[in-house]
C-alpha cells in the first residue's frame, strides 16, 4: 500500500524548535521531490519548502533561514528543521512526495502533522 507518513509535529513557545519527518512507504517509487505545504485555518494550502535531487531546495520566503529541508532518498525520508518559530507559523503541515514514471507524475500527500507556535 502507497502511504506517506509524518511525525513531530507539537506545541512549542515562539523562537522554539521543531523537526518533522515525512516517510514514503516501500511500495512508492521513483521519488523525484519531497516538499511540505501548510494550512492555517481558514487559509488555503500553500508551499512551504520542498527538495529533489537535482536542484537545490525552495523555500517561500518566510521561512528562509529559519527552516531547512534535507531528504535521505535511500530511506524516502525528508526532514523540515524548524527553528525560531513564530506564531504565524501555526498550522497543519502536510508532507508531499512525488514521483515521476516517464511522463506520468503522482503526488502522494501525509495525513498532516499540527504545529502550534503559542507562549
Amino acid at each position: 500500500q502507497e502511504q506517506v507518513v509524518e511525525s513531530g509535529g507539537g506545541l512549542v513557545r515562539p523562537g522554539g524548535s521543531l523537526r518533522l519527518s515525512c516517510t514514503a512507504s516501500g511500495s512508492i517509487t521513483n521519488i523525484y521531490s519531497i516538499g511540505w505545504h501548510r494550512q492555517a485555518p481558514g487559509q488555503q494550502r500553500d508551499l512551504v519548502a520542498s527538495i529533489d535531487g537535482a536542484r537545490s531546495p525552495i523555500y517561500v520566503d518566510s521561512v528562509k533561514d529559519r527552516f531547512t529541508i534535507s531528504a535521505d532518498y535511500t530511506k524516502k525520508t525528508a526532514y523540515l528543521q524548524m527553528n525560531n518559530l513564530k506564531p504565524e507559523d501555526t498550522a497543519v503541515y502536510y508532507c508531499f512526495v512525488r514521483t515521476l514514471v516517464i511522463s506520468n507524475i503522482q503526488t502522494y500527500w501525509g495525513q498532516g502533522t499540527q504545529v502550534t507556535v503559542s507562549s
